[in-house]
């Protein structure tokens, strides 16, 4: 049984009409939040809210302008901001190492990168006034290893950690803990044409609503600044980061701020 209760307190989830936001749009809903959807399919957006009784709202998460109306919205709507998941993302789609489709690429770092920019920084406010909060990104295992598959994909989401890794720590003091969340494979239209071939080595994935899990696990113990991996068949934790070398070959601890005495 959940030991996650948040009655009372208002979600926001970017990317909701999807396979893994619409998972985890019913999880908060189900744990007592109210929940506002986001999502560029307006239709789907509308179809996940209406489920979870929550509130629906469109819009392109690659335009800075988005992210601010929408948080100003909830707060109209609402009267606060608790947690906000910035969930949407999309696959690369090319490697990106000997030839590039700018136009792929500018949408891929609009969508993974600057839509995790534009979001915190249209939460923090929000959060603030509300006297704290949580936010969690959605990275992937590719945020923390190399898939060759997909270098922009992996560039996006290192980004994303590190990010996290940064945010966190500038952020903590203000009661507002921003974690990401990195899960390995995860059945949905993401996959595209790869699916098959998972299915055909009896590969195992994840399941949206093992990232409803890992995520509620991620509300309730994330410290700030972690990345929390999950893999078919395992329990969402903690990873853990390896210090960065010193002088002299010491470990300097990953939570030290280089440069500042």
């Amino acid at each position: 049984m959940s030991t996650v209760d948040l009655t009372g307190r208002v979600a926001l989830v970017t990317g909701g009409a999807g396979g893994i936001g619409s998972a985890v749009v019913r999880r908060l809903a189900r744990l007592g939040a109210s929940v506002a959807v986001l999502d560029l399919d307006a239709a789907g957006a509308r179809r996940v809210a209406s489920a979870a009784g929550g509130i629906a709202i469109a819009g392109d998460v690659t335009d800075p302008s988005t992210m601010p109306a929408v948080v100003a919205q909830v707060e109209k709507e609402f009267g606060r901001l608790d947690i906000v998941h910035l969930n949407a993302g999309i696959g690369g789609g090319q490697v990106g190492i000997d030839s590039l489709d700018v136009a792929r690429y500018r949408k891929l770092v609009g969508v993974n990168v600057d839509h995790v920019v534009y979001g915190l920084c249209a939460a923090v406010p929000a959060l603030r006034r509300a006297g704290g909060g949580k936010i969690v990104i959605t990275s992937s295992l590719a945020g923390l290893a190399a898939m060759p598959a997909d270098p922009l994909y992996t560039l996006t989401k290192h980004a994303v950690v590190g990010y996290v890794r940064a945010a966190g720590k500038a952020l903590a003091a203000d009661g507002i803990v921003v974690a990401a969340l990195c899960p390995g494979f995860v059945d949905t239209l993401l996959l595209g044409a790869a699916r098959e071939e998972f299915v055909a080595v009896e590969f195992p994935l994840l399941t949206p609503s093992d990232i409803a899990d890992a995520l509620e696990s991620v509300i309730a113990e994330a410290e700030p600044g972690e990345a929390w991996i999950i893999q078919a068949g395992g329990k969402a934790s903690a990873y853990q980061f390896r210090g960065v070398p010193g002088v002299g070959g010491g470990q300097l601890p990953p939570d030290v701020v280089l440069g500042r005495v």
